[in-house]
């Protein structure tokens, strides 16, 4: 580093106003006085130079420190360690190596992971003859909404059974009364008996800003096998169906292409956050077939819960 002087040792300019003092003959070098004429040398008058230009040692010494100061600090800060912080490209590779290393969950994944603990197998029982053991009459699907144990299903999963049993997500069962029905959406309410210390009722979600094409799954026991899921979009909304027996039609349903079959009946239909937007109620196929085409059908969430006496929104 190019250090300023503290004072510079060229010939410094003459300061205006300030005349050069008179060297007297008798001073000069060159000069040739005759021995023994010579008058006795005056005194030379002392010439002191202007305030401007006088040496000062305090300022000097003052300087001095300050500069040795001043290098001290530049070289201890050339000697001290920099931390930097990650930059941009640092942070591009970390996730390119977490990309590469680790297998993310797909949004369906986590939605279903979180849906599930609130998912119950539901279990029609006919009484058996005497000495025979209980019937199974058929299983559903149904969703807690509720800390207290309600639980919405579809009326055709508990119709005509004498007993209703639920299945809950820690293995746990209990009966279950039915408490409520909505024939015209195809709804019923069960209340369980008795219900798991830790249980979770789901998030409902309105469908006011539902549309065509958004990710949807399904989550239920179709055949009885689950807890089961599959994904799909919303295929249409406010549909009409009719029951294949034509006894009842269904109005303002969500479509969707998530694969369902029965058993799935009663189930959530969720987003891709694990919220129920509705309950999943039947299935079209002309063929007259009980399996799925590519059409399913749920009834909003709105409704069923407004069934349950739990306004959601």
């Amino acid at each position: 580093m190019r250090k300023v002087p503290l004072y510079s040792s060229a010939q410094r300019s003459r300061v205006a106003g300030v005349k050069s003092p008179v060297v007297p003959t008798s001073l000069r070098k060159d000069s040739t006085i005759a021995a023994g004429n010579a008058a006795p040398a005056p005194a030379p008058t002392a010439i002191t130079p202007p305030a401007a230009r006088r040496f000062s040692w305090d300022r000097a010494v003052t300087g001095l420190s300050l500069g040795v100061a001043i290098a001290a600090l530049i070289l201890a800060s050339r000697g001290a360690p920099v931390v930097k912080g990650p930059t941009q490209e640092d942070i591009d590779k970390a996730v390119l190596t977490t990309l590469e290393n680790e297998t993310l969950p797909s949004p369906a994944a986590k939605a279903i992971d979180i849906v599930t603990p609130s998912v119950v197998r539901v279990e029609g029982v006919l009484s058996g003859a005497t000495g025979e053991a209980d019937m199974e009459a058929g299983v559903g699907t149904g969703v807690v909404i509720s800390d207290n144990g309600t639980i919405l299903t579809n009326m055709h999963v508990v119709a005509g059974v004498e007993r209703v049993k639920v299945v809950f997500f820690d293995g746990m069962e209990a009966e279950a009364q039915v408490v409520g029905v909505r024939p015209e959406q195809d709804l019923a309410i069960l209340k369980a008996k008795a219900i798991p210390d830790d249980l979770k009722p789901a998030t409902m979600r309105s469908t006011g800003n539902l549309a065509v094409g958004d990710l949807v799954a399904a989550v239920g026991f179709p055949f009885g096998i689950g807890p089961s899921a599959s994904s799909g979009v919303v295929s249409g909304l406010k549909r009409d169906f009719m029951s294949p027996e034509g006894k009842r039609t269904l109005s303002n349903l969500i479509q969707f292409d998530a694969a369902a079959n029965p058993g799935n009946s009663g189930g959530p239909l969720i987003t891709m956050d694990g919220e129920v937007v509705g309950i999943v109620t039947a299935i079209l196929n002309p063929t007259g077939q009980r399996v799925f085409v590519g059409i399913g059908f749920a009834v909003p969430i709105e409704s069923a819960a407004n069934a349950a006496g739990v306004p959601p929104f």
